[in-house]
């Protein structure tokens, strides 16, 4: 989900939830930007989204909220990822992972050299992660959307390019077969 032009989510969970959470991002955004006059910092915006997040939990007349965030920023202060947990939990990360299977695709980013990644390589790690953590006989087929905000997309957040993620997934899936030959 586009938040605004240099921020974007990634939510795991239920959808309605997760649509309510960024039509909140989207106005918090919108009303920094009328009061200030600038993009809100990637900071900013994950405190505000996850104080939301946190108030659902505070009442017996709302339920907490059912969705995970990734919120992904590149303001001044350089890019920015955050995880937002339902209960208004957020820290901060170089990369995580949310939903269904993040413990193995955390450990599996923690033995990327980040420093030395590339955005392009980053896309075609993320994508064979992806692959290794589907298992085809338990899950339903695997559609990957992929996006991105980062010096090529000139800081705005959009998709990844489609002959980048053609080739993305066509690498993740020559890995998986490689992987399920072993």
């Amino acid at each position: 989900f586009n938040v605004d032009k240099h921020s974007g989510m990634a939510i795991s969970g239920l959808m309605a939830d997760a649509r309510q959470v960024v039509n909140h991002a989207r106005k918090e955004s919108a009303n920094y930007y009328d009061f200030y006059g600038g993009d809100i910092p990637g900071n900013v915006l994950c405190d505000r989204i996850a104080g939301q997040m946190h108030a659902y939990t505070l009442y017996w007349y709302v339920r907490p909220f059912g969705a995970s965030v990734l919120l992904a920023s590149y303001t001044e202060d350089g890019p920015q990822l955050y995880a937002i947990e339902p209960s208004g939990l957020s820290y901060r990360f170089f990369a995580t992972a949310v939903g269904k299977s993040k413990n193995a695709a955390k450990s599996a980013l923690e033995k990327l050299d980040l420093s030395t990644l590339t955005c392009r390589e980053a896309v075609v790690e993320v994508a064979k992660i992806l692959y290794a953590q589907h298992d085809p006989a338990k899950d339903k087929p695997l559609e990957i959307e992929l996006s991105w905000v980062c010096d090529e997309s000139k800081r705005l957040h959009s998709f990844v390019p489609a002959a980048l993620k053609a080739e993305a997934e066509a690498a993740a899936k020559a890995a998986r077969a490689a992987m399920d030959e072993d």
